[in-house]
């Protein structure tokens, strides 16, 4: 029996100087002076939950100083971390810790900046508002089908999943699913953006997205008892939580650097929690 697999693409987003205005309004000379003098280009590949916070940090820098370009692609952790290792982009983003294969292979590095949490989300109008750990393994193996079966409408459950390319996939199985199997009939997108996207039009829908990326058009999902909120997951209360990695092949050169500090400076902070993660070591 064929299965049918709903995919949706991402898109390349590629930044242009004074195309857009800066997200912090006129950027700080001061933060952004390490790159006055500087020239030249950066590329950013990776994972899909750093794309705001690149995008912005990005805008300020080049309208700074336009000598610089920045270009920012998503993909998912496992893109970050080939075109990095493979020396075809300057920063590979996963959403996830590298593993030492990765590290001795690549030759890589990271830089940890941020902490997100990751909520099960469905339908605003889903009367289901909270699961259990338990119900939630069993709906994505398959073994619960009806949202019936969990406090809800008559209806079958429409499963979204991502990509094993996908940092937000492997936290979410590890920590969630106990590396439990996925349903072969799980519908596969390939951003947080497309999962929002494919469960706020679909009523019988349930996926997962970035806890920063939860908003009107999706209703993140009390689990056993708490609300995945950056609060909980800051204070240790809801454990579905990962890491925020740029990486680098080798030592970054000075420009990459200078663009890795802006994003852990304390502008590149305020651009961090303003979508929903938490900077690491901030309080």
């Amino acid at each position: 029996m064929s299965i049918m697999v709903k995919r949706i693409f991402t898109v390349f987003l590629l930044l242009v100087p004074g195309a857009f205005l800066s997200s912090q309004g006129n950027a700080s000379s001061e933060l952004l002076s390490g790159f006055k003098d500087k020239e030249g280009t950066i590329s950013i590949a990776g994972g899909t939950a750093h794309i705001p916070v690149m995008n912005d940090a990005a805008r300020n820098i080049m309208t700074f100083n336009p000598r610089i370009r920045i270009t920012v692609e998503g993909g998912g952790s496992g893109i970050g971390v080939q075109k990095v290792g493979e020396g075809l982009v300057d920063i590979g983003n996963t959403g996830r810790a590298l593993s030492q294969d990765e590290i001795t292979r690549y030759g890589l590095i990271s830089f940890p900046f941020a902490i997100d949490g990751i909520a099960v989300a469905v339908h605003p109008e889903n009367p289901v508002a909270a699961l259990s750990s338990q119900q939630i393994r069993n709906i994505f193996a398959g073994q619960v089908t009806n949202w019936k079966d969990v406090g809800g409408a008559d209806a079958p459950i429409h499963l979204f999943s991502r990509d094993e390319a996908s940092g937000t996939r492997e936290v979410f199985w590890e920590k969630l699913l106990n590396k439990g199997p996925v349903a072969a009939n799980a519908n596969i997108v390939p951003s947080n953006g497309a999962m929002k996207a494919a469960i706020s039009q679909d009523r019988n829908a349930i996926g997962y997205v970035g806890i920063g990326h939860v908003d009107q058009t999706v209703k993140a999902v009390t689990l056993d008892g708490v609300k995945p909120t950056q609060e909980s997951a800051m204070n240790g209360t809801y454990s579905v939580v990962r890491k925020l990695y740029m990486n680098t092949k080798g030592e970054p050169t000075p420009l990459v650097k200078t663009f890795l500090d802006y994003v852990m400076s304390p502008e590149g902070a305020e651009i961090i929690k303003k979508y929903g993660y938490i900077p690491l070591g901030q309080p």
